[in-house]
């Protein structure tokens, strides 16, 4: 395949600290920067217009819709899809203006690095966090379990891992990642609850175990320091409360 173009798509809500950082760090590899903005009510659509991104505005009805919407809008067939929160660091920004000169593959995976409390994470379940962002949206869709979205593709082909990552702005404080992980972990056991499963004794006690002991013992998690333990440690209670919510939500119907 000769030269190609690449859209950028990035779904966004009150995210005005985070979208200029975004939107900079692709500018040298996008033909075209789509942010699906879900009507915030902070600075988010002015600074991306300000940055040169179309700018489209839908009501957010989960992480998995959302993108897929953003897909839909965007005008190449070849996608980088980010999330606000994320950026490439200059590796991954030179490796994919490299594939550019000839898009050979379909797929293309990198690495995802999490920044956390002033920190970048390089251990545990947080690193490398493999993940697959560009790609040939004439083959892929966005499926998964929400709010763990993953990129499904609906035709055997090799995926490429490029070198770099993609910088992951999580938390500033250990009190958004507490706020964050309720949240997450009722959206967890909803879509459980839809699927059938039950929030059982043997899984409210074993889970949250075996989460502790794969993130900061099996992935030396423990590595990163306090910072580390903390990641594992609340991982570990999300796991807990996910099933717990699960288990109620079961009694409640």
């Amino acid at each position: 395949m000769s030269s190609g173009q690449i859209s950028v798509v990035i779904i966004t809500f009150n995210e005005e600290g985070n979208i200029a950082r975004c939107i900079d760090s692709v500018k040298a590899i996008a033909d075209e920067i789509i942010v699906l903005d879900s009507f915030s009510t902070d600075d988010t659509v002015h600074i991306a217009k300000q940055r040169g991104a179309i700018v489209t505005q839908h009501i957010f009805e989960g992480h998995i819709e959302q993108k897929n919407r953003a897909l839909e809008i965007a005008t190449h067939s070849y996608v980088l899809s980010l999330d606000a929160d994320e950026a490439l660091d200059e590796t991954l920004l030179n490796a994919i203006l490299q594939e550019k000169k000839a898009l050979h593959h379909k797929a293309y995976s990198m690495n995802r690095c999490a920044h956390y409390c002033g920190k970048f994470i390089y251990h545990g379940l947080w690193y490398p966090d493999k993940k697959l962002r560009l790609f040939d949206k004439r083959i892929a869709t966005w499926g998964g379990m929400n709010p763990h979205d993953k990129i499904v593709l609906n035709e055997q082909t090799p995926v490429k891992h490029l070198p770099g990552d993609i910088l992951h702005y999580t938390y500033n404080t250990v009190e958004e990642h507490i706020l964050q992980s309720n949240k997450f972990s009722t959206i967890s056991a909803e879509v459980l609850y839809r699927k059938g499963k039950k929030g059982s004794l043997l899984k409210i006690l074993i889970s949250p175990l075996w989460a502790f002991i794969n993130g900061y013992i099996l992935r030396m998690g423990f590595l990163d320091g306090r910072y580390g333990f903390i990641i594992a440690i609340n991982y570990a209670h999300q796991t807990f409360q996910k099933y717990v919510k699960l288990a109620l939500l079961r009694e409640e119907k």
